[in-house]
């Protein structure tokens, strides 16, 4: 799938807006691996997503520039040898230890339309991609 980054996200938005998928995860997470590794098979998912939606593919612990988003400046929190980014923690509900992996889909507005704490399979995600297409 392709993928982009939030300084992408915004100028992409501005000449074609279109829905949102981030995706939040972290190096350590093995059902993060496992899952990438489905989602990424299934050839009918990268053709919708690729061809509908802009999609970013967040690294909440290792990301540490700072980004800006809907408006907003995030930073990354460093704490001793890891540390988290601020805008994992503003995207999660859980605002002590986001749960990963974590899925956001926001309509072309950025409007959040559909929120995941742990795994997506294949056909879940291409069900919700086709409910976010009909907004």
């Amino acid at each position: 799938m392709k993928t982009g980054t939030f300084s992408e996200l915004e100028r992409l938005q501005k000449d074609s807006p279109r829905p949102v998928v981030l995706h939040l995860y972290t190096d350590w997470c093995a059902v993060c691996k496992i899952e990438s590794f489905r989602l990424n098979k299934d050839q009918e998912l990268i053709n919708m997503m690729n061809e509908h939606f802009y999609f970013v593919n967040f690294e909440a612990e290792k990301t540490r520039e700072k980004i800006r988003f809907q408006g907003q400046e995030f930073e990354y929190l460093s704490n001793g040898n890891s540390g988290i980014h601020e805008l994992a923690l503003a995207l999660s509900k859980n605002k002590n230890q986001p749960v990963y992996p974590l899925w956001i889909f926001l309509d072309k507005n950025q409007n959040l339309v559909y929120y995941q704490e742990g795994q997506l399979t294949p056909e879940k995600m291409k069900q919700k991609l086709l409910e976010i297409s009909a907004l």
